[in-house]
């Protein structure tokens, strides 16, 4: 594997300051009593080393995404996300994504690692999901006949619903998009987006949906688990600038 040497310098960047509780991070989209701000949420998903997560908060990242699934490429131990949140600063999520894991799996990992979030991605019941007692997010993958109204509906206690590429057996990090009409435009619980995004697509995302959030793995990547922080700097650059855009829209009307 040969890594880009641009990658390994973090770009310092002063993100937008924005008010919220850490603990809702990723819910709806911030509407401000003076003038019109929007602020996407950013999630950079499938950290694995320290310097990564310190390039993903130094470049603007609202949360950091931590992988607990063996036959990811991203995975990583419990020891390992310790090692990674001690580089997380307040205000700034660490989520935790899991698929189908036996409870006692996430157990172990909330024991040893400050998550702020359960991402599930698996087949998991609202019932499953609601047992840790942590705010949880989850995740659809989204094909033509898939209810993803009646999943709102489903997941009601969710923050908010994830909506992720479908491939056959592979529960996410597809690094594909999918047919964004295929989303309703209005659901019961925020959106979280997610599939295929990078600097050169997500402002068209967010001028078809308006999500919450926006959820990028592989659209950073220079090799599957290694990020670069000039990717990431593009990225949310690129998200904030559709904010701008949206904003212009409301002012507008």
């Amino acid at each position: 594997m040969v890594l880009d040497p641009r990658c390994h310098s973090v770009v310092k960047t002063v993100p937008q300051p924005v008010c919220y509780d850490a603990r809702l991070v990723l819910h709806a989209p911030i509407r401000c009593a003076v003038g019109n701000v929007t602020h996407t949420r950013i999630k950079i998903c499938g950290i694995t080393r320290p310097e990564d997560a310190q390039a993903a908060v130094c470049g603007g990242a609202d949360a950091i995404g931590l992988v607990f699934y063996a036959d990811s490429p991203r995975a990583v131990t419990a020891a390992r996300a310790a090692e990674i949140a001690r580089q997380v600063p307040p205000f700034v999520s660490v989520v935790a994504l899991f698929v189908d894991a036996p409870p006692e799996q996430v157990r172990r990992v909330l024991d040893a690692v400050p998550i702020d979030l359960l991402q599930f991605h698996g087949s998991e019941d609202a019932s499953y999901c609601r047992q840790f007692r942590r705010p949880w997010l989850k995740a659809l993958r989204v094909r033509p006949g898939l209810d993803i109204t009646g999943a709102s509906a489903d997941y009601a206690a969710a923050r908010g619903l994830l909506l992720d590429a479908w491939r056959d057996g592979v529960p996410g990090g597809t690094g594909q998009t999918f047919d964004w009409n295929l989303a309703p435009r209005a659901l019961s619980l925020p959106l979280v987006l997610a599939g295929g995004l990078h600097s050169d697509n997500v402002a068209a995302a967010i001028a078809a949906l308006h999500p919450a959030a926006v959820d990028v793995s592989g659209g950073v990547e220079q090799a599957p688990g290694v990020k670069c922080a000039q990717k990431i700097a593009r990225f949310v650059a690129a998200v904030r600038a559709a904010d701008q855009q949206l904003d212009g829209l409301y002012d507008d009307q």
